[in-house]
């Protein structure tokens, strides 16, 4: 019998190496003699890992946990493959028991964080970045994937902060640099963005991430030309990527390629369907196209997304780039319809609270809904609200019957088509000779008709047959323009209905 500790000492010497395939071979050796042989068991299974045999490496890892479970390292290790399997629960579980043998251990708590980031547990997941940082502090690819997580919470200044502790610990590394060109978009600082997109390419010209994220910067910056020669790089690099085949459909559309831009977008829907992804953003941007039917109303996750992605920035851009009236508009329209003093108020759609100053003198109670959670947090800096209530607004008031006088819904309307149901939603929400105000676009013919802007306009008489129907009495229908798009003024109507008694 040949010597085990000799072989794997030559075996250890071969990984060590990068000589793979040689050292798995020395493993399997020792296994021949010794099948239940602890360390050749685990390092054959770190061996196939890293040879891309995550099944097996999982086989094997586990097989040796039975013969020793109280190794960490071997805990770690089969928390890694798991999460190259997309186990993320499993894998979650493995670092646990790594870190509750080896407190010590800063690997097992930093990939324990990137367990936690998959499957969403995000503050928990820059925990564990911390405490892997906390015992060791230079460890960029720690800082790097806290950066990550810090972008998926809404707070790109702390990843700015983390990314740049990465980079600093660690140069080259086009990941810490393509996460740092993130988070300067995220703070809108689209020229200093493209700056480090074009340092993380030049690091590493085949990550398809910086190619994609210099496409989306070069757009903000309205250079749709090379926006859709960058994002053509990634889809080279990465084929069959849903989400970088809508952003050539997006450039395309920029640059007035309308039938291009919808093929692209079709294509991004038929690889959204072969990985098994909801295609209900891209219906919706299709039909806005007039190249679908028309649905019901904007797909939540569009709207959750688009406004937490506007949180930092929303009231500023409302008021500089949109021209955005219609909070001063509703304030108008209740000043004169004064009546009774209203007991208890809900604000449809309250984003970050720009109708809470006019609404709070008039409620003994203010309620706030939202879809958006980073827009809710910008509202409760405010103070102005009694509850702040994350949740689709038609859920919300169907669970809240003769709850409230006064419901306000400010440039909401705009994400729903079919406003039947919501209608009745808010009627049965309010008590007798409650007053509903509310925002539209404007549609001249009709009932309703999404637009490319990808937000609805309605008709004033479908919404006068809508009032009738649910028992309001139109108190106030005026038109008026609402918002500016590229210099122009866009029409809307403001209704102020009151409940019957």
């Amino acid at each position: 019998m040949d010597d085990i500790g000799a072989l794997l000492k030559e075996a250890l010497g071969l990984h060590q190496n990068g000589q793979l395939p040689d050292a798995a071979a020395r493993y399997e050796h020792v296994l021949a003699q010794a099948p239940r042989q602890f360390d050749a068991l685990h390092l054959l299974g770190v061996v196939r890992r890293q040879q891309g045999d995550a099944e097996d490496a999982v086989r094997l890892i586990s097989e040796a946990l039975t013969i020793n479970p109280s190794q960490s390292t071997a805990h770690c290790n089969l928390g890694a493959a798991l999460q190259d399997l997309g186990r993320s629960s499993e894998a979650l579980s493995s670092y646990d028991t790594a870190v509750q043998l080896n407190p010590a251990y800063a690997l097992a708590w930093s990939n324990r964080g990137n367990a936690l980031r998959a499957l969403g547990r995000l503050p928990e997941a820059v925990e564990s970045y911390d405490q892997a940082l906390r015992l060791r502090p230079s460890y960029p690819e720690a800082w790097c994937n806290r950066a990550i997580a810090l972008l998926d919470l809404g707070q790109p200044e702390a990843a700015l902060d983390s990314a740049e502790r990465a980079l600093h610990q660690k140069r080259p590394y086009a990941e810490a640099a393509c996460v740092r060109a993130n988070a300067l978009f995220g703070l809108r600082a689209f020229e200093a963005a493209l700056r480090a997109y074009d340092e993380a390419i030049a690091w590493d010209a085949r990550a398809p991430e910086a190619h994609a994220g210099r496409g989306l910067a070069l757009m903000k910056l309205e250079r749709p030309g090379e926006a859709l020669s960058s994002v053509e790089t990634a889809l080279a690099l990465r084929p069959r990527h849903p989400q970088a085949e809508r952003q050539r459909g997006d450039a395309l559309l920029a640059l007035g390629r309308r039938e291009e831009a919808i093929d692209a977008y079709r294509r991004a829907r038929t690889l959204a369907l072969d990985a098994g992804l909801d295609t209900g953003e891209l219906d919706f941007v299709l039909a806005a196209r007039g190249a679908g039917a028309t649905p019901g109303q904007a797909p939540q996750a569009y709207v959750k997304a688009l406004f937490d992605q506007y949180a930092g920035h929303f009231d500023r851009h409302l008021t500089q780039v949109l021209g955005y009236r219609t909070p001063a508009l509703v304030e108008a329209a209740l000043a004169r319809h004064p009546g009774a003093a209203e007991l208890a108020a809900v604000d449809l759609g309250c984003g970050t609270g720009l109708c809470a100053p006019f609404l709070r003198p008039r409620a003994q109670r203010l309620v706030g809904v939202d879809l958006s959670g980073r827009m809710l947090d910008q509202a409760r800096e405010a103070g102005l609200y009694d509850e702040l209530v994350c949740a689709d607004i038609g859920t919300y008031l169907a669970q809240n019957p003769q709850a409230f006088d006064l419901a306000v819904a400010a440039d909401v309307l705009v994400y729903f088509g079919e406003l039947d149901t919501l209608f009745g939603q808010v009627r049965a929400s309010l008590r007798a000779n409650g007053v509903f105000c509310f925002s539209t676009e404007a549609l001249d013919e009709g009932d309703f008709m999404l637009l490319p802007s990808q937000r609805y306009a309605h008709g004033l008489a479908y919404l006068e047959q809508l009032a009738a129907r649910h028992g309001f009495t139109i108190l106030e229908a005026r038109r008026a323009p609402v918002r500016s798009d590229h210099g122009a003024d866009i029409e809307g109507h403001l209704l102020v209905l009151r409940a019957a008694s």
